[in-house]
Parts: structure tokens; C-alpha cells; sequence
């Protein structure tokens, strides 16, 4: 359950609310000496600007695989190349945009649920198995389903949360 809500904080750190971090541009992947390298791996990332990320390659004679990488992951810009680094400036999301984001945050989280509510089922089935197999009492086993229910409950509250604040941070920009 702490994996899926840490899971779900990593894919909330990827979309794009307000200010621009590196963490969207981390599914880029690099055509460079003759392997495919995550962007991370071949540049320094940085965010200089609320609104704009600079790709700056270790290697100068990756710019122009740098620059496609990034034109073929579709990520919604432009990228503009200097001779040195690679400049990325997203405009200001519309409304509509934010709407959209707003329902796909509200389908990741949901999704997420849907896997706590199934570790949980798993937990409860194997309590149970061993209730049957009386490697458990009957108080043991209410004791631990009860004990179940508590940590399923709050991870879905965790979660919940999480969800309000990327929700508000996306609609208040």
C-alpha cells in the first residue's frame, strides 16, 4: 500500500501544474552511443524559469539527438537550440487544459486506489486462508481484517488528499 501511494507521488511530480521541474521530462529517451539513454543520463536538467527547462548535454555532439528526443516524446513544446543547450518554454495551460488534467489525475488516482483495495483483498483472503488452516483464531483474525481495514483506510485518505492538493494547485494557476 506505502508503494502504490509513493507510486502515485512520482506520477503527480510528472504533470505539470504550476512550475515546470525536470521530473517532466524524465520519460525522454536519448538515441546516444548507439544505446537509448534516459535524458537525465546524458544531460543536466535544470529549471531557471517557472515556465522553461534547459537541457544542457555533457557531450555537445548529442544536441541534436537531445533536441529530437524531445520532439518525438510529443511533451507539448517546441524545443529551441542554441549551439550549446537545448531551451524549453511551455506556455500557460487554458482552462480546458487544466480541466483535462484535472480528470486524468482523478483516473491515476483512482487507479491507485484500486490497487490498495487489492492488496487489501489479497491480505484479507490470506488471513483467512490461515484462519481456515487454524494457524489463527477467530479473535485473531477480526483482530488483524480490523487492523486491515484501519491501514487500508488510511492510505486511501492519504491519497485522497494528495489528489485535493494537485487538484488545487492546478486549478489556482
Amino acid at each position: 500500500m506505502q508503494a502504490a501511494h509513493q507510486a502515485l507521488l512520482k506520477d503527480y511530480s510528472e504533470i505539470r501544474a504550476g512550475r515546470i521541474t525536470p521530473a517532466y521530462v524524465d520519460g525522454v529517451v536519448v538515441e546516444a552511443y548507439g544505446q537509448r539513454n534516459p535524458l537525465k543520463d546524458v544531460a543536466t536538467i535544470s529549471a531557471p524559469q517557472a515556465k522553461v527547462l534547459v537541457v544542457e548535454p555533457w557531450d555537445k555532439n548529442l544536441l541534436k539527438e537531445v533536441e529530437r528526443a524531445i520532439l518525438k516524446a510529443n511533451i507539448g513544446v517546441t524545443p529551441t537550440n542554441d549551439g550549446q543547450r537545448v531551451r524549453l518554454v511551455f506556455p500557460d495551460l487554458t482552462l480546458d487544459e487544466r480541466k483535462k488534467m484535472v480528470a486524468r489525475i482523478s483516473q491515476l488516482t483512482e487507479k491507485f486506489r484500486e490497487e490498495i483495495r487489492s492488496v487489501r483483498r489479497d491480505v484479507r483472503d490470506d488471513i483467512k486462508a490461515k484462519e481456515k488452516a487454524k494457524e489463527l483464531s477467530e479473535d485473531e483474525q477480526h483482530r488483524l481484517e480490523e487492523e486491515l481495514d484501519k491501514l487500508t483506510d488510511k492510505h486511501i485518505t492519504e491519497i485522497n488528499k494528495a489528489f485535493e492538493a494537485k487538484e488545487k494547485e492546478i486549478l489556482s494557476l
